[in-house]
């Protein structure tokens, strides 16, 4: 029986394709795997006999590759016409033109960040370049997609929940065969070989770097009824020739991913191990992107990496129009575990080029780091009015013991210094953190320093969880997680109410600002359908009332308010309006809507009441350039 496969290996965006044996695969093949299981044996004999287990197909970076089956006298046993053939000369398995779902239908359940739902964007363009469909509903499709998140217990709790619920529907009589199961993204790496082994609940495990293969992947499942895998992480593969197809083509905001991977190391985080090295797109494949999304109208965008503000571009146009802005460290407290490189284009070169294309699309990034947060990123975004004035700075802990043993690279003296830089130099800056409690070793007077951190700071937001041990991790290894679940919870507890208590405090003290908020329109409040929801700058929720405002804030400001309806429009989704809030809780606004606005129009209007002198007819030709802001001279030189 001849088993075909076509796989995309490390550091290589091109299919390849080979042909050899199914004994040759379960001799050669990474996850082929044999066990000795307690049987019944002759009376006094000692030795059990070996039982087989299923057999199944995984290719990583660990052991042989499908590299290694590329021989021509391997080929040649198995087909003497054959013996002269390259990988990519196979015929009946080319990447181009093919269409290996003949309509077959696929559904995708996403779980965990927003880089799982890019990633499920990219995903579906790949299956439907392959012939195959969207099901808008799971029970029409013949393939089910589980796009995982490994980051917590809990995550991956969620994910074996609901794979025991899918192979429930798997053993129900029916007519026709039950759907493939595929697990994606960060558990497929950590747990392939028990996704596998599990009782037939998964039929194929890819990780973040392999999408190309999924289509070729199937075809292996189906037709040798195995286990398939294909988990090597890449050095290059950053996806960037793939026009992702989005989840909500209707919505006026989009992701866009400029990097994958992470170098940090910190000793709680899986992701180095799930998702690789860090490696970052051309920056011209993120600008011509960014400008295909602004042609189709959309208002927000959200630059997205595990690190994303240690974005450095090092191709050919990357080295050539780097002008060195934006290389160093946040502040000299802050220090990696490996040793930074030099040369390419950083992030604060990016976000300047990105922030041009359209003055009227907002800009934001996530997850970036606290140590890549130099000063010219700060004064970039204090100068650009479509670039968020909203920064997420993970803490994580507020003690620098417990930073230490996390090796995150800063003290809490570190951290404190670069919120007063970044509050002294981003005027109304929300931000935003996350926080583990209970991490190996923290002591109650750990967990004072990570309050009473959190109490100076207030965030507008924060993301909070209990630790979970995570097999692989420096402290998985290395650490003892040896503080008990209850005073886990308690700390947990104790924190939730001060980020609350901070939260509400930052809130109310924006409550009627003069200048009001700038808020994008997302839809109808859920709660009230005669009301609207929306985002503002900072990232915070809005709702607020009037389905008729006046068209620019300048026409409110000299329309009598008395004058009714007249000369007013009505409020549509993706548009900008200004927002006078009453009052808030701690985690969104209430409010009126006054105007439409532009983020142009809303800035020069800021900048008029707080007394500054406005620029004049902002544009792309006339915003701020780097050399112009602060950012240094660099940028004039070159």
């Amino acid at each position: 029986m001849r088993v075909t496969v076509n796989i995309a290996p490390l550091c290589r965006r091109n299919l390849v394709v080979t042909r050899t044996t199914k004994a040759a695969f379960q001799q050669r093949a990474l996850a082929t795997t044999t066990s000795t299981l307690p049987t019944s044996t002759p009376e006094g004999s000692k030795e059990a006999k070996p039982v087989q287990k299923k057999k199944h197909l995984v290719f990583g970076n660990r052991g042989p590759s499908l590299q290694d089956f590329l021989s021509k006298s391997n080929l040649k046993e198995n087909d003497p016409k054959l013996a002269n053939a390259v990988a990519e000369d196979v015929p009946y398995l080319s990447v181009k033109g093919r269409k290996l779902g003949a309509g077959a239908k696929y559904f995708v359940e996403v779980y965990g960040c927003q880089m799982n739902v890019n990633d499920t964007e990219i995903l579906m363009s790949i299956m439907n370049g392959a012939g195959y469909t969207k099901a808008d509903d799971q029970g029409d499709a013949d393939i089910v997609f589980l796009v995982t998140c490994a980051i917590r217990e809990n995550a991956e709790t969620r994910i074996w929940n609901r794979l025991a619920e899918l192979k429930r529907k798997k053993m129900r009589p029916q007519k026709d065969r039950a759907p493939l199961v595929g697990v994606l993204g960060c558990m497929a790496e950590r747990l392939k070989d028990k996704l596998l082994d599990s009782d037939k609940m998964v039929d194929l495990v890819c990780g973040p770097d392999a999408y190309r293969s999924i289509p070729h992947l199937l075809s292996i499942s189906e037709t040798t009824r195995q286990g398939v895998a294909n988990v090597m992480l890449s050095a290059d593969e950053t996806y960037a020739d793939i026009v992702p197809m989005r989840i909500a083509p209707d919505s006026f905001s989009a992701h866009l991913s400029i990097m994958r991977g992470c170098n940090n190391m910190c000793s709680f985080c899986v992701v180095p191990f799930t998702r690789g090295n860090e490696r970052s797109r051309a920056v011209d494949s993120i600008l011509q992107e960014v400008k295909q999304l602004s042609d189709q109208g959309i208002k927000e965008v959200t630059l997205l990496g595990q690190n994303v503000n240690s974005y450095r571009d090092t191709s050919e146009d990357g080295v050539q129009l780097a002008a060195g802005v934006g290389a160093e460290l946040s502040n000299p407290g802050f220090n990696t575990i490996y040793k930074r490189k030099d040369g390419g284009m950083r992030f604060t070169e990016l976000l300047d080029k990105v922030s041009l294309v359209d003055p009227e699309m907002r800009i934001r990034f996530t997850s970036p780091h606290p140590k890549d947060f130099p000063t010219a990123l700060l004064h970039l975004m204090a100068a650009r009015p479509n670039i968020c004035s909203q920064i997420h700075m993970p803490a994580q802990s507020g003690s620098t013991a417990v930073l230490s043993k996390m090796r995150r690279g800063y003290s809490r003296e570190a951290y404190f210094e670069l919120v007063d830089n970044i509050r002294s130099i981003v005027p109304g800056v929300a931000l935003s953190s996350d926080f583990i409690t209970g991490f190996c070793g923290e002591t109650e007077d750990d967990h004072k320093d990570t309050m009473d951190l959190m109490r100076r700071v207030e965030y507008e937001m924060a993301y909070m969880f209990m630790y979970s041990r995570r097999e692989g991790t420096h402290a998985g290894r290395r650490l003892q997680d040896d503080v008990p679940e209850d005073v886990k919870l308690r700390r947990l507890q104790d924190i939730i109410q001060i980020f609350h208590k901070g939260a509400e405090n930052r809130f109310s003290a924006r409550v009627g600002n003069p200048a009001g908020e700038c808020v994008l329109v997302e839809g109808r409040s859920k709660r009230d359908k005669n009301r609207w929801v929306g985002r503002a700058d900072g990232g915070f929720k809005i709702v607020f009332d009037d389905d008729l405002v006046l068209p620019t804030i300048k026409s409110s400001l000299t329309t009598p308010s008395t004058r009714g309806t007249a000369g007013k429009v009505s409020i549509k989704l993706g548009d900008y309006v200004q927002v006078v809030t009453s009052s808030a809780t701690s985690t969104s606004f209430q409010g009126k809507a006054i105007a439409r606005t532009t983020l142009t129009e809303f800035s020069r209007y800021q900048s008029q009441l707080q007394g500054g002198r406005p620029w004049a007819g902002l544009s792309s030709s006339s915003m701020p350039m780097v050399s112009n802001v602060g950012l240094g001279a660099a940028r004039a030189q070159a």
